[in-house]
């Protein structure tokens, strides 16, 4: 049984996949409580699948890019509950290759995923949809949406930057995920251990090591004696 699950975007979620199929998803929208509610997600997860921690014999969660506070409860809960479970290190996913893995049977082509970075920005990446799976092709990266290059703002695009930017993001992808879905997360990160996506052999693709990915600092900074940091 693995367990999946990410704190990159305002959809907090947790999911059970048993190798063969995902067993249950439960996800919580609040883009302000990733530690009061990522352990409830979790719990409720394992009892609507039927089975129970000791069962687990793998733990994954996406890496970002997402908020500093938010992917930091994401990555921490899932060493601990590896740790706890005596379970291997946990594999870390980029959240931006999940939500494209989730158009794969619904899209062909190239693909803009964006989400939401605050300060009037999104986090972003480019890929090439197959019907094997999403292929990264640019990114991930940040920047306002208005300062993408013009190739990349008319992709088809998926994400909650998508709406908030509309008048730059201008093609939508009809049915589209607008967060990450913890269950399309645990369906690639099994193709990806089994070698059944196309980025599972490529070096720096695929299955990363459980560092949250910031692509900058985070908004709060602490004070140093003498004056703010440098």
């Amino acid at each position: 049984m693995l367990l999946a699950i990410d704190t990159a975007t305002s959809l907090i979620g947790a999911a059970v996949h048993d190798g063969s199929a995902v067993r249950s998803r439960v996800t919580f929208e609040d883009g302000r409580r990733h530690g009061e509610l990522l352990a409830p997600a979790v719990q409720q997860a394992l009892e609507e699948a039927g089975t129970h921690r000791a069962a687990l014999t793998a733990v994954v969660c996406g890496v970002g890019p997402g908020p500093f506070t938010g992917l930091r409860v994401g990555v921490v809960t899932a060493l601990v509950l590896a740790h706890a479970l005596d379970l291997p290190v946990p594999e870390g996913v980029c959240s931006l290759d999940a939500m494209a893995h989730g158009t794969v049977g619904r899209h062909l082509g190239p693909l803009l995923v964006a989400t939401d970075a605050r300060r009037k920005e999104v986090y972003w990446a480019t890929y090439e949809v197959t019907p094997d799976g999403a292929v990264r092709v640019d990114g991930p990266a940040v920047a306002r949406a208005a300062d993408l290059p013009s190739e990349v703002r008319d992709l088809p695009a998926v994400g909650r930057g998508v709406e908030l930017y509309a008048a730059s993001l201008t093609r939508p992808l009809d049915g589209g995920p607008r967060d990450v879905d913890p269950g399309t997360l645990a369906e690639l990160a099994v193709a990806l251990r089994e070698g059944r996506h196309p980025d599972a052999d490529r070096d720096g693709r695929g299955l990363l090591a459980p560092e949250p990915l910031y692509l900058r600092r985070p908004d709060a900074v602490a004070s140093l004696p003498g004056g703010p940091p440098r």
